[in-house]
């Protein structure tokens, strides 16, 4: 799990630390987990939009994008292609294709 710092307004924290006091919440961690995925929840389009740009950008595969879009690997290569995306199939390099030939040869 990653780590991120954010800046957040006095009067949100404020509610949130009102709500881990009070027992909504665990801890801030857990306040804005629980934002967050209501968000993302609540925006298909939005959670969408990350996982084309993530894919987009190289940072995660096919089947990665499909899951943080909540969608199946097919649907998720239809919206890869309806936004104009190059979609990656097979080894990004020789090491990689040298370690799948590996595998390949150790399921013998």
């Amino acid at each position: 799990m990653s780590r991120t710092t954010a800046t957040i307004p006095d009067d949100l924290t404020d509610l949130m630390e009102g709500a881990i006091s009070a027992g909504v919440f665990e801890n801030k961690s857990d306040a804005i987990r629980h934002v967050l995925r209501e968000y993302f929840q609540e925006n298909q389009e939005t959670r969408i939009a990350s996982a084309v740009s993530l894919y987009d950008d190289g940072d995660v595969t096919l089947r990665m994008a499909a899951r943080l879009a909540g969608v199946n690997r097919f649907e998720m290569r239809d919206l890869l292609l309806d936004e104009n995306v190059e979609l990656r199939i097979g080894p990004a390099d020789m090491a990689a294709a040298r370690e799948e030939i590996d595998t390949a040869r150790n399921l013998e």
